[in-house]
């Protein structure tokens, strides 16, 4: 998924031609890190949800935690960096972020609760790095070329949420999963050493992030990167937010931001548990979780396809059809079966591309210098990400995991509502 700062608009002078290689691989490196973390929730659901026998409500506690912490942590995050800088904040978020990774070790040995907490830790971590870091792609070199540096970082982000769901399919699905009525059989002593032995697989892994996160704070700390300052906004800080809100367009937007991000960290939440309904793909989630590779690798092309066509087709437009695109697969996934169903509900990440930069720039069109408060509105609104698959839960324990993505579908009709409202926002004078 695509994250952009909630930071004020920003002034500084670029490094120093030739040296910017270095710390463009390591902002890069950044980028990647948060699409794998980000992803691998995907393939921990169904393994938490299964090792402690809970409801689809209960398991999506994970993306409540986490994506909650973009609400919460989104505007201290801003007033940290303010405080102490953009480079060290970047440190601090890495380090964060360690600390998080790190505390799944001794929650495999605690309980579903300290998992929670970790997730919470981790996402704040990575939401202080994404304010601290975006800035960098923009002055790491010619103004003129800042776009293309972006869309670079931006490929490498997706490529940490495509490679993520296979990686952690090896590492953390490779086990036998039992089900709720053979586990119900084993004596106690044997289920509790079955539940200490299917979350310790965890362990492992996460401590190889939280040591990569570490080794990326120490070279972030010791880069030689170029000052941000903070442009001054017109009026003060405060002046914007509440005039801010009356541009319709925003309000809208972050509507679909919400209704977005809630729409796709759902369906990606419920892949894996999807694909293993016998009447669609029957697969053990060992053998699911590369598919959901091509959920979000589907995201990636399709941010290729969509540059070039946007190109000569409005956003607007663009946007809408994604979603009515969206909106059919959908449905043939909830009302098919077998491998229409199967391969129906992974191209939707294919349709998903363009919508996340798409709704974010459609809702800032003509703010001026209102742009930072609006800035700061959308990225508060990633808290959908918490709360729909909170929705799409309960309707998975009072019906079905198939007719749950009821959920979802409904989102992108929002979405394709906004799409069509604002098809000609661009070319209006």
């Amino acid at each position: 998924m695509e994250h952009y700062s909630q930071a004020a608009p920003i002034s500084g002078s670029p490094a120093q031609a030739g040296g910017n290689t270095v710390p463009l691989i390591i902002v890069t490196i950044l980028f990647f890190m948060w699409g794998l973390l980000t992803s691998l929730n995907d393939v921990l659901i169904p393994h938490l949800k299964a090792v402690y026998t809970l409801t689809y409500v209960q398991a999506m506690l994970v993306q409540f935690c986490f994506f909650g912490a973009y609400f919460i942590v989104s505007l201290p995050a801003g007033m940290l960096i303010k405080k102490i800088g953009y480079q060290k904040g970047a440190v601090a978020g890495l380090t964060i972020a360690a600390a998080g990774c790190a505390l799944f070790y001794p929650a495999a040995t605690t309980g579903y609760t300290l998992f929670l907490i970790a997730f919470f830790v981790l996402a704040g971590g990575i939401t202080i790095l994404q304010v601290a870091a975006n800035p960098y792609v923009t002055v790491l070199g010619d103004a003129q070329t800042a776009s293309s540096r972006l869309t670079l970082t931006q490929a490498f982000n997706s490529l940490g949420t495509t490679v993520a769901p296979a990686l952690g399919g090896m590492l953390i699905l490779s086990g036998v999963v039992l089900n709720a009525s053979d586990l119900a059989l084993l004596p106690a002593a044997e289920q509790a050493a079955y539940h200490a032995k299917e979350a310790a697989s965890v362990q492992g892994p996460y401590l190889v992030l939280a040591f990569a996160l570490v080794a990326l704070a120490v070279l972030f700390a010791f880069a030689r990167l170029p000052k941000i300052v903070d442009a001054e906004q017109p009026g003060g800080e405060t002046a914007g937010w509440s005039a801010v809100l009356h541009h319709r367009h925003l309000v809208l937007g972050a509507i679909a931001i919400f209704l977005y991000v809630g729409g796709e960290v759902s369906i990606g939440s419920f892949l894996i548990n999807f694909l293993g309904e016998s009447h669609v793909a029957g697969l053990s989630p060992a053998d699911a979780a590369p598919f959901v590779s091509y959920y979000w690798g589907g995201a990636m092309v399709g941010r290729f396809i969509g540059f070039a066509v946007m190109r000569k087709v409005s956003p607007g437009k663009a946007l809408a059809f994604n979603s009515a695109a969206v909106i059919a697969l959908v449905l043939l996934a909830i009302f098919g079966s077998g491998h229409l169903a199967m391969w129906a509900i992974l191209a939707v990440g294919l349709f998903n591309s363009i919508m996340f930069p798409t709704i974010f720039s459609m809702a800032l069109n003509k703010l001026g210098p209102l742009t930072g408060q609006g800035s700061g509105v959308l990225c508060m609104a990633i808290v959908g990400g918490a709360l729909v698959p909170f929705a799409q839960g309960l309707l998975a324990d009072t019906v079905s995991v198939q007719m749950s993505f009821l959920i979802p579908a409904a989102c992108y009709t929002f979405i394709l509502y906004f799409g069509l409202k604002y098809a000609g926002m661009y070319s209006e004078k």
